[in-house]
């Protein structure tokens, strides 16, 4: 099988789970159209990995005070991500100053965003430093402070002061979660504090998420989806939301089919 088919797939799982709350791996196989021992063996994965937990036959998705491990937050909705970032490509000019923030999403931004010329970037992101290494004429400046190893970026106060020396044309930032009535969820205080920086120093923002965040519940809130300039997503949001999102002047992208 295609590695992609399989994230795809595994995907799907965590969108299931997050929707109805806890299923069967008999439920998860009717509902995919699989074998129950293909959809057994992508739970041992997805457990092993700290997204799912199995007990007596009933898969949830695991409760977290903090977000799971980088690498395997790169595999959940990678598909996704990737046309995100394509969007976001393709919303940034040659010559433009940014500011990007931290998460897995944001590094594929950085990716593709390496293709651009002239950029100024400003971030407190490892990953995307190291993304941006080949960028044509890029002049990068990276956030001061102490490096959350797990996640290879800062957060701190230093991430958060370094971001007010910058005035950006566009910031590109993802979040912790995004609850069903839009307002923007994070983990702690300090993954809200660095967001805000970000947000506070550019005249464009835009919040990028995959649809598996869209639902979740989170502890700390800042700002609502339609405080921002720009979301791009392939989430459905409900009728409220899009209602908020047009009286403010918040665009929600329609990204690209193929990659």
């Amino acid at each position: 099988m295609r590695r992609e088919d399989l994230n795809r797939r595994r995907d799907q799982i965590i969108a299931l789970l997050a929707a109805n709350g806890e299923l069967t791996a008999t439920d998860l196989a009717k509902r995919l159209d699989v074998s129950v021992q293909t959809i057994r063996t992508d739970l041992r994965d997805l457990d092993e990995a700290s997204l799912v937990q199995r007990r007596s036959g009933i898969v949830r998705l695991r409760q977290q005070s903090e977000n799971i491990g980088y690498s395997p937050r790169m595999s959940i909705s990678r598909l996704e991500k990737q046309h995100i970032a394509l969007a976001v490509k393709n919303l940034v000019d040659n010559g433009a100053r940014v500011a990007l923030g931290t998460g897995t999403t944001v590094e594929l931004c950085a990716n593709m965003l390496a293709t651009k010329e002239d950029l100024f970037v400003a971030t407190n992101n490892i990953h995307a430093v190291l993304a941006l290494q080949l960028a044509p004429k890029a002049v990068v400046m990276i956030a001061g402070g102490t490096v959350r190893l797990r996640d290879l970026d800062m957060i701190g106060s230093a991430s958060s002061d370094f971001f007010e020396n910058y005035r950006v044309d566009v910031a590109i930032f993802s979040c912790g979660g995004v609850s069903k009535s839009g307002e923007v969820l994070d983990y702690n205080s300090e993954e809200v504090a660095a967001r805000k920086a970000i947000v506070d120093c550019a005249q464009e923002t835009i919040l990028v998420f995959d649809s598996e965040k869209y639902g979740r519940d989170l502890p700390c809130r800042l700002h609502n989806v339609w405080d921002y300039d720009k979301i791009v997503t392939w989430s459905e949001f409900g009728q409220d939301i899009r209602e908020q999102c047009a009286k403010h002047g918040c665009e929600i992208v329609s990204m690209p089919k193929d990659l």
